[in-house]
């Protein structure tokens, strides 16, 4: 199959081209060897398919950073393999400056290129004008003008990548390739005053270090806010309903059928409260596991990954970064790390695999314990806010100030006590853009599959581990293994066991069981806390040994009780 090859400057559009050219269903791989991350999806086109493969962004074909290797070494392995191989660079219409580097370097090296021209609808905004034909005169390549949001120009892209063709080597020194550049934009873009529009005046404001706080702090209270509403609104007329009102009398038939005691009704369906389903209690396989994942952490996963989706699209997620970058030098990291810990809030394990954007193995594992310890997921976040909700927001309010607390104590130890020291940021600024909601929606719809395919089982098996503890009655015995640390340290009591063991399984499991044991307000708020920071779910636990290693995971593992015991007791002793 022959291969498309997208490459590219940071921040100029591939994903979405790429998603352009191949939908969205793709398939995500490492780089033999390494952690970098590239795609590859399908696209068919005149009764031929090829392989579209997106690269990570890179400045130019002379690597400094991991991922610019991978995207040099791919190049070279692939198109010394494969004759018939394209290379289509995209350069963000607005910044040619920047981009061409790269083009003409790709051009001299002999590499069959197409240029796309993203973001071609800004140029007018911008008081720019490009002559398209000179530019495909002065390169020698096609150069087609496109927008990408829009799929302006997609057409004519996979009308003509064809027409790249392999050119004599020529390799011009780095000045050369400068000077050549800034020949080619003295021909082909011609700059004109205007004044600044409504979106710029936005993008500034966000970027200043004032204003941009106050930005920042609206936006994650509009994020809270929003994530909550929604999902709200999901449970309360949709899932709710549907488990309720359909579900319900269907696991009433099933019960009948099974004969209300036996072992295969109490795994199944669990016990029935007054002749009904109840779905938080029960511990059935057919109650309380759907229940949990479809009715009380779906709904906030859906708005999650709804609201995280559209600030990465419109380019805010970037300006974030570099607001929090001094801040965030002082736990060992730099402002980029802020995109894993957001991601960490949808699920940790896409959290902690984004960690590999930094450059260091120091890095990671700071940025991969925090996330491990104080931040939690969606799934935990939604069981956090039932459990004390109906308390109103000061519980609600305690329990992410001590996570963020901790985050940030924690934080500044491991910086202060681990050799190394964390780089300076360089990051692309986007502008602002509103995306496409069917971009939006497919990318929401993978994050959320992706979810129920990875989570279910585990939830399975959780309310089964549970179940059978419950049926054979284990928990006493377990209960009073743990008693010196529950009841007089932590003060809770010896029931709470269960539901923290459950975490290391699925925290929303573990703090739904929570619920049956008529804790005070107290020891919800130091429940949920240890919860939070105590060993996350198996699946973080893996991921985080695939990432890092043993030697880390034990690392982590010890600072997490450490932190965990000390943060509750203190809490015991406070509230």
């Amino acid at each position: 199959m022959r291969k498309i090859l997208l490459l590219g400057n940071p921040n100029v559009g591939k994903s979405v081209i790429f998603a352009r050219l191949t939908g969205i269903q793709v398939v995500t791989s490492n780089y033999p060897g390494t952690t970098v991350e590239y795609r590859k999806g399908e696209m068919c086109f005149g009764g031929e398919n090829f392989e579209v493969i997106d690269l990570p962004g890179t400045y130019s074909l002379e690597p400094t950073s991991k991922a610019e290797e991978v995207t040099y070494q791919f190049l070279k392995d692939t198109c010394a393999q494969e004759k018939d191989c394209v290379i289509i660079d995209i350069l963000d219409a607005t910044n040619l400056e920047r981009n061409l580097h790269l083009t003409l370097d790709l051009i001299d090296r002999g590499f069959p290129v197409v240029v796309v021209l993203n973001m071609c609808d800004d140029l007018k905004h911008r008081g720019i004008a490009l002559d398209i034909q000179k530019m495909e005169e002065l390169l020698g390549v096609p150069v087609i003008p496109a927008c990408a949001v829009t799929g302006l120009g997609i057409k004519l892209l996979r009308e003509r990548f064809q027409e790249a063709t392999s050119r004599p080597v020529q390799l011009r020194s780095h000045d050369e390739l400068w000077k050549a550049v800034g020949v080619l934009i003295s021909h082909v873009q011609n700059l004109t005053h205007r004044h600044h529009t409504l979106r710029e005046l936005l993008e500034d404001w966000s970027i200043r270090p004032f204003s941009g706080m106050l930005t920042g702090l609206a936006v994650i209270y509009a994020t809270f806010k929003t994530v909550r509403f929604i999902g709200e609104g999901l449970i309360t007329y949709l899932f709710d309903p549907i488990f309720n009102n359909l579900y319900a009398p269907l696991l009433l038939k099933v019960s009948s059928f099974l004969k209300e005691g036996t072992f295969l009704h109490n795994i199944l369906i669990g016990e029935l409260l007054s002749g009904k389903i109840d779905f938080k209690n029960s511990l059935g396989l057919l109650t309380t596991a759907p229940y949990v994942e479809f009715d009380m952490v779906l709904p906030y996963i859906i708005s999650f990954y709804l609201v995280l989706g559209l600030l990465e699209d419109i380019g805010y997620l970037p300006r974030f970064a570099l607001l929090l970058d001094a801040f965030m030098h002082r736990v060992g990291l730099h402002g980029f790390a802020i995109i894993p810990v957001l991601l960490g809030f949808g699920c940790n394990v896409p959290g902690i695999m984004a960690t590999r954007v930094l450059e260091s193995k120091r890095e990671r594992f700071i940025a991969s314990t925090l996330i491990s310890i104080a931040v939690p997921c969606a799934a935990l976040q939604a069981m956090i806010i039932k459990l004390l909700g109906d308390f109103g927001m000061g519980p609600l309010l305690i329990v992410f100030a001590v996570l963020s607390m901790s985050w940030i104590i924690i934080g500044f130890i491991l910086n202060k006590i681990l050799k190394g020291y964390s780089p300076e940021l360089v990051l692309e600024i986007p502008s602002y853009r509103w995306p496409p909601l069917n971009i939006i929606f497919s990318k929401l719809w993978m994050r959320v599959k992706e979810f129920i395919v990875d989570a279910f089982p585990l939830v399975i098996l959780g309310v089964l581990f549970v179940n059978l503890l419950h049926t054979f009655r284990f928990f006493d015995s377990i209960g009073k293994f743990f008693e010196p640390v529950m009841r007089t340290f932590l003060g809770l009591p010896n029931e709470a066991v269960f539901p923290l063991l459950v975490g290391f399984l699925r925290k929303d499991i573990a703090a739904g069981l929570l619920i049956p044991l008529n804790l005070s307000l107290k020891q919800l708020i130091i429940s949920c806390v240890v919860l939070a920071m105590s060993f996350p779910c198996i699946a973080t636990f893996i991921i985080f040994l695939k990432e890092l290693g043993l030697k880390y995971l034990l690392a982590a593992t010890a600072i997490m009780i450490a932190a965990t015991l000390l943060v509750g007791g203190f809490l015991n002793v406070i509230l």
